[in-house]
């Protein structure tokens, strides 16, 4: 028994080295992830570091991280990310921005096979949302993109 007091005083002696062995992995995670989940991580680790300092065990130091890592994750993290994010162009792009579309059906459109000339001028293979048969001049609104092929369903104006 006496062995395990040895050793757990020397975890409480030596903590400080892992904290900072901590924090570094952490903050390099970080740079390869840039969520900012390992930073909060890191911040509760500088935490857990500096009430090492101040002669906490090291069972306290690690609940002092743990608490703070939690609080940073859940409180500080998601206004950075929003923060962060703000400044995202809004305007959709690629597949995202045919959703919704209107066009003209140039030949007839079955479950199988038709085309379409969108109104930003594309011409796409499609098929028909639902299976019915859209005839050839009607106008359409595509509803998803699958491959290189429109799926459409007819307007009703």
């Amino acid at each position: 028994m006496d062995g395990l007091a040895t050793f757990l005083a020397d975890i409480g002696q030596w903590a400080w080295i892992a904290w900072l062995v901590l924090i570094a992995v952490f903050l390099v995670i970080e740079m390869l992830t840039l969520d900012f989940t390992f930073l909060m991580l890191s911040f509760g680790g500088l935490l857990g570091l500096i009430a090492g300092l101040l002669g906490l065990p090291w069972w306290a130091q690690l609940i002092v991280a743990a608490v703070a890592a939690a609080l940073f994750i859940f409180f500080l993290r998601p206004p950075l990310l929003h923060r962060l994010r703000r400044g995202e162009d809004p305007a959709k792009s690629n597949v995202d921005a045919l959703m919704g579309l209107g066009g003209t059906a140039l030949l007839d459109i079955t479950q199988i096979t038709g085309q379409v000339k969108l109104s930003n001028g594309d011409i796409w293979t499609a098929r028909s949302l639902d299976g019915t048969p859209i005839i050839a001049g009607t106008r359409i609104a595509v509803a998803d993109i699958s491959g290189a092929t429109a799926i459409v369903r007819p307007v009703t104006e």
